[in-house]
């Protein structure tokens, strides 16, 4: 990690973004259709709710019981049902293939930026995008420096690009990327 994430307008939830991997991938997986400030301020919410914040706790916690807690206001996600599945799945995952231990995926074995990719295509919630957007994320921000990173984030690796998350570092930058996104969005209709 190079320093605090600046995401979500909240210290302490930038703050656990920042120290925990699993704050960091469960908050990318919330990160669909709702803004990116919601999304990955979730994993503080569940942190301050569920009472502790690792893989087997969220993983073993009672599917009902968990899925209220993100219905909980302020709510967790719009989506509450679907997303707590979602998450204990991505806990899960990351205790049977990675011993519980999120950081593993882009620190076991010094991998290259295309086997960090590959491992993140492989956890549940993540697809080809949002794999890509992760990588970048890992690599501008939070100190991965596996070989060819750039290559397996594609354009969300460019430098000074404002594509995603992995280009937010203020406040102003938030506003280029939501701009970049609201355009785009745009250009698509379009088509």
């Amino acid at each position: 990690m190079t320093g605090t994430l600046t995401i979500t307008g909240d210290a302490n939830a930038d703050a656990l973004l920042s120290n925990d991997p699993l704050a960091l991938l469960i908050g990318m997986l919330l990160d669909q259709q709702v803004p990116m400030e919601s999304a990955f301020a979730g994993p503080l919410k569940i942190s301050e709710r569920l009472g502790s914040f690792d893989a087997a706790s969220i993983a073993g916690a009672d599917p009902d019981a968990f899925s209220e807690l993100f219905k909980t206001p302020p709510a967790v996600h719009r989506y509450p049902a679907s997303m707590a599945t979602r998450v204990q799945a991505l806990c899960q995952a990351i205790i049977d293939d990675w011993d519980g231990d999120a950081s593993s995926i882009w620190t076991k074995d010094s991998p290259t930026g295309a086997e960090v990719y590959r491992r993140l295509k492989a956890l549940p919630g993540f697809g080809d995008q949002k794999a890509r957007i992760f990588v970048a994320l890992l690599g501008k921000q939070y100190g991965f420096d596996g070989k060819g990173w750039r290559e397996a984030a594609g354009a969300y690796g460019e430098d000074g690009s404002t594509r995603s998350v992995a280009d937010i570092v203020d406040a102003d930058s938030l506003t280029k990327v939501r701009e970049t996104k609201r355009l785009a969005k745009a250009a698509a209709k379009r088509k």
